[in-house]
């Protein structure tokens, strides 16, 4: 049996490094890498399963022509040249008539391999197309408020937690999304005493194994961080050193708006006791070395960038931010400085049109001078994923656009496609990593032969780009040889990084030696106060005070939605692999027992969410880890997994504060039963 080792190139700020057993050119094993020190020899529950994933046999063999209505998932079997040979005469057509900006397409997470991802972006980046403002259904919130605050650039390294005297983990359920940080944290209490508070809506996994756990309200996180300041200055525990040298705008919070946070305001607006903040304030204040795991739901709502801003300026009160082990962990691309541009923009226009990602659905319906005539989805699932899912369904059924979607599965997605491209899988690609929280580079190689006559994102990107007459030196360059591009010009630990040893398949480690968390805002500290913020119309400093919108909804609609990762269907990309559709069960809601006995509802129960965009029907879970007034919808599910729809569906399409996110959190609802005559409706 023959051991490869492979890189997860799953949506996961891990990044693990593991071992592919393959036999007779079939992969049977995957097991965590022991020689990589954070990955330390174990996978994820769901990546353990990612054997059955790549031999599923629910994958798409070859490429499909659209034989039936859109939506409908009816299909004829094509051959790959047909497939390319239609879809570039089509996409010339479009661009004659009315121009590349006609055209969208797009990459995004569900394979994070540099070369899969992003050299799709980079063909349409040449052509000239609409582009996709990427991670606006994710990530842009919280990276918009973190470079605001502490700049672009790379956050503590998790590893550091060795160091660490107390861990917080704010919106963040590590046990499902950051395991090897969580066996970090588990270790260090176990050997020396490491204390854990978890600050969370949910009583997660992490949180029932927390020394200290603050069940706190959606939405208030910021007036929990504003009001721990206002301790740490009352009891003298602010770092004034450090605020002095290191921080910028400090004495205009500490005069205009710590005030206005005693623990006893905080306490009404978070739904936390008096006692829980003052010991979380005095623990954190008292602590050598507490490092804050930021969590990214806590920006996906109104006010998501105010949020983050107040907890991510937390350590610089402290001077937390100045000792190992301590200050804040977000991300950590940022510090891993590649030659991107050769693979996502070979060449093109500096500026095309932009399309959020989370308004898909608006823009394939209103979008004008052109509207947008072709799509080209892959490796990602927005029929599922984005809010307003109506409105992408509506905007995918135009018989008069031409939709392309590239992927291992026929997706909810792709049943709207003219075309659908088989899509290998990572462990049938050739790509390099790079993690985007924790600081690790790794060549990732097949594992076996594509499945059918499945093709990587890479491969198909080359061809597309030879039918459509780009000629970018890029798009002929074998996998390995794009990536030395990648290389070329990096600078820091990923520059220095010896070639042979890279595509070796070794681990590489890209942490910068320690002297403090840097600072790349425009005054090079960390910034209380950011005149970027005041430029455009937003409170330079940290504030939190009731958003109107979300307000009025609350007054017509009962509960309030929290979205949260499965622990075995994170999102739809494991959806492939039946045994762990069965370990998650059937698509969810949970309920609180006493909005569940309000409502009449038993556990097991269909029951219908709803509010004024539509309705969806669910399997009831009745449990106290939710507080009253709360419906917690777990996990990204394909529509034919639930009684009906998706949850997304009940979500709009606004923005938060920064960064034009998506306010998945900011839905308001309420649950009903699910009867014959709702399922008529």
């Amino acid at each position: 049996m023959k051991q490869v080792r492979v890189v997860c190139a799953h949506d996961c700020p891990d990044m693990c490094s593991l071992i592919a057993s393959v036999e007779d050119g079939k992969v049977v094993r995957i097991q965590g890498d022991p020689d990589q020190p954070y990955t330390a020899g174990f996978a994820c529950g769901k990546v353990n399963r990612d054997s059955d994933l790549v031999n599923s046999p629910e994958r798409i063999k070859t490429p499909l022509k659209r034989s039936g209505p859109k939506g409908s998932g009816q299909f004829t079997p094509i051959g790959w040249d047909q497939a390319l040979d239609d879809i570039s005469t089509r996409w010339k057509a479009i661009i004659k008539e009315s121009g590349p900006l006609a055209l969208l397409g797009y990459a995004y997470s569900a394979h994070q391999g540099l070369m899969n991802r992003g050299l799709v972006n980079g063909f349409f980046h040449a052509l000239g197309s609409s582009r996709l403002q990427a991670g606006t259904v994710c990530d842009t919130c919280c990276e918009v408020a973190w470079d605001a605050t502490v700049g672009p650039v790379g956050s503590a390294d998790p590893q550091s937690v060795v160091h660490s005297d107390l861990v917080i983990s704010w919106g963040a359920d590590l046990a499902a999304t950051n395991v090897h940080f969580w066996a970090l944290c588990e270790e260090g209490r176990k050997q020396r005493g490491l204390k854990v508070v978890v600050i969370d809506p949910r009583r997660t996994r992490s949180a029932k194994a927390a020394d200290l756990y603050l069940p706190i309200r959606i939405g208030t996180d910021a007036a929990l961080a504003l009001g721990i300041m206002h301790i740490l200055v009352r009891d003298g525990l602010a770092d004034r050193d450090y605020i002095a040298k290191k921080t910028l705008g400090f004495d205009a919070v500490e005069r205009d708006i710590l005030p206005k946070f005693p623990p006893k305001r905080v306490a009404e607006i978070t739904g936390l006791k008096v006692e829980d903040i003052e010991t979380l304030a005095a623990m954190y204040g008292k602590a050598k070395a507490a490092l804050i795991r930021l969590g990214e739901g806590m920006t996906r709502l109104a006010a998501g960038g105010q949020a983050l801003r107040s907890v991510a300026l937390l350590p610089g009160v402290t001077g937390h931010y100045d000792v190992k082990g301590g200050g804040a962990l977000l991300l950590t691309a940022a510090s891993c400085d590649l030659n991107y541009n050769a693979i996502r923009k070979p060449s093109g226009p500096a500026t095309s049109r932009m399309i959020n990602h989370l308004r898909l659905g608006e823009d394939l319906l209103n979008m004008k001078d052109p509207p947008i005539r072709a799509l080209y989805v892959s490796a990602n699932n927005p029929v599922v994923t984005c809010p307003e899912v109506h409105k992408v369904r509506q905007g995918l059924m135009r018989e008069d656009l031409f939709t392309v979607v590239h992927d291992p599965f026929l997706t909810d997605t792709a049943k709207y496609a003219d075309i659908v491209l088989p899509a290998s899988t990572y462990l049938e690609t050739d790509d390099l990593y790079r993690a985007y929280g924790a600081y690790w580079m790794q060549w990732g190689q097949q594992a076996a032969k594509p499945q059918g006559e499945a093709r990587s994102n890479f491969e198909v990107a080359q061809a597309l780009a030879k039918r459509m007459g780009i000629t970018d030196r890029i798009f002929t360059l074998s996998p390995q040889d794009a990536a030395k591009e990648l290389l070329k010009g990096a600078t820091g630990p990923a520059g220095a990084a010896d070639h042979a040893t890279i595509f070796a398949g070794t681990p590489i480690s890209i942490a910068h030696e320690w002297s403090g968390q840097p600072f790349k805002t425009p005054s090079g500290k960390l910034e209380f106060y950011s005149e970027h913020l005041a430029t455009q119309g937003l409170s330079p400093v940290p504030d939190w005070e009731p958003d109107a919108i979300e307000s009025a909804d609350a007054a017509k609609w009962p509960l309030r939605l929290l979205t949260a990762p499965g622990y075995f269907q994170a999102h739809t990309a494991f959806s492939g692999v039946g045994f762990l559709r069965g370990r998650e069960g059937k698509p969810c809601c949970i309920l609180h027992p006493d909005d569940a006995s309000k409502r009449g509802l038993a556990d097991g129960a269909e029951v219908r969410l709803f509010n004024e965009r539509g309705q969806v029907g669910l399997v009831l879970k009745v449990s106290d880890e939710v507080q009253p007034g709360v419906v917690l919808v777990p996990g990204q599910r394909p529509v034919g997994e639930a009684v009906s729809g998706t949850i997304n569906m009940l979500c709009s399409d606004r923005y938060t504060d920064m960064g034009e996110g998506a306010t998945y959190q900011s839905t308001f609802l309420d649950v009903g039963p699910w009867t014959q005559q709702v399922a008529a409706e």
